[in-house]
């Protein structure tokens, strides 16, 4: 995940091992659920399914979801999953699903949910800002729905990218992008790609941060008001998002296998952060135990 290769993310939460977008065999099983030797997905969040948040279908702000997590992380040979992720998090994979593209079905997912939030509906224009894996996934999300996608990014290779999987149009991010959209996901922390939402909003528009930039933004008051704009967040994907993901995947409608650049042995996993920090012609690095 690109996450991990930020300094914020990793620092605070060090010596943890990090690792959460997995795919694997079970080697021992304590649950008639599941059996020695299938394949699977896990999730490294699941939400309790009791609390007020959970009842109101607002899956990710549980407690529980946050709290939880495998051990150790997934930059690891075997893991052990906690009870509750077994129980509500763990599902098989078919047989034309790749272990490498099961670690995209927790990517996917969160991406189907940002689509979810802001209701892109069939005929809307959507600005997706930012056209790295998190920007190729939404678009690929938005074009399911039937939206039309204009897609940014500074970097040629991705914009190139981004025409390949889906994109309407693309543009390069440093250029006057003089467009109206009726929902804006903002897949880049850069702090331009704030302003240049604000500029492309259209009237009774969504804006979306699937990505963050760092400290706090303005926000133009006087066009949030009259305009009548929404400005909303999207965190990690519900079980019905995952869900989704994974059957999107199974039946070809998103298609993630050539979003994979690299794959890499866990030995080599100081090299994946590299080509992930330099966000040059790479999208998605997977570590393969061996």
């Amino acid at each position: 995940c690109g996450t991990a290769a930020m300094e914020w993310y990793r620092i605070k939460k060090a010596p943890r091992i990090l690792g959460h977008e997995i795919a694997g065999e079970i080697i021992e099983s304590k649950t008639k659920k599941f059996k020695t030797g299938q394949r699977v997905f896990v999730s490294h969040h699941v939400p309790c399914n009791t609390c007020k948040y959970c009842l109101a279908g607002n899956h990710t702000a549980c407690d529980t979801l946050h709290g939880g997590n495998y051990d150790p992380g997934g930059y690891s040979e075997f893991i052990r999953v906690p009870k509750i992720n077994v129980e509500r998090g763990t599902y098989l994979l078919p047989k034309n699903v790749s272990y490498a593209e099961g670690t995209m079905i927790e990517p996917l997912a969160c991406a189907i949910r940002a689509v979810r939030v802001i209701n892109i509906k069939k005929g809307q224009t959507v600005l997706v800002l930012g056209s790295g894996l998190s920007g190729l996934l939404c678009i690929q999300a938005a074009k399911a729905k039937g939206a039309r996608v204009i897609a940014t990014d500074i970097n040629d290779y991705r914009l190139k990218k981004a025409r390949q999987f889906g994109a309407d149009r693309v543009m390069n991010a440093h250029e006057d992008i003089e467009v109206k959209a009726d929902r804006v996901i903002i897949c880049t922390g850069a702090r331009s790609a704030v302003d240049q939402s604000f500029n492309c909003i259209d009237k009774k528009g969504s804006i979306l941060f699937f990505a963050i930039p760092s400290g706090n933004i303005e926000v133009p008051t006087a066009d949030f008001w009259r305009n009548e704009l929404t400005i909303t967040s999207s965190y990690g994907a519900a079980p019905l998002d995952l869900k989704e993901a994974l059957a999107s995947i199974k039946n070809k409608k998103i298609k993630v296998k050539n979003m994979i650049t690299h794959r890499l042995p866990l030995t080599g996993i100081q090299a994946g952060f590299d080509l992930v920090a330099e966000a040059k012609e790479s999208l998605k690095v997977v570590l393969q135990p061996q």
